[in-house]
């Protein structure tokens, strides 16, 4: 079977190459660490969440613009007695950045719940 298509040279691409930080003790100066599990984002791309300790009764998470992470680490990962394992990371943050804390809650009236007891 003759061949009918060869390889052509790759095109150049204006990409930075991503570098990561020689020393760590040099994020300190210019990032903040957040660690949780972090997913995506519903409905935005540019954005990502860390949901700072996701098997907690009392958790909460972060939004960051996924510009403003400049390096992750891996962190050991957890599991539930489901067997169902959750990614754990430490993103360091550029300071200065705007982030967006959220805890979710149950809207209830309190005396009420007092009262069943």
């Amino acid at each position: 079977m003759p061949i009918k298509q060869f390889l052509q040279d790759a095109e150049k691409f204006d990409i930075q190459v991503y570098q990561t930080s020689k020393d760590v003790k040099d994020l300190h100066l210019t990032h903040i660490p957040f660690t949780g599990s972090p997913l995506r984002h519903p409905y935005d791309d540019k954005k990502l969440i860390l949901v700072a300790d996701p098997y907690s009764n009392n958790t909460f998470y972060y939004e960051f613009w996924v510009d403003d992470v400049t390096y992750a680490e891996e962190q050991t990962n957890l599991v539930n007695m489901d067997g169902i394992t959750l990614v754990m990371a430490r993103l360091w943050v550029k300071k200065k950045s705007i982030g967006m804390r959220c805890t979710p809650f149950i809207v209830d009236d309190i005396r009420l719940n007092q009262n069943k007891r």
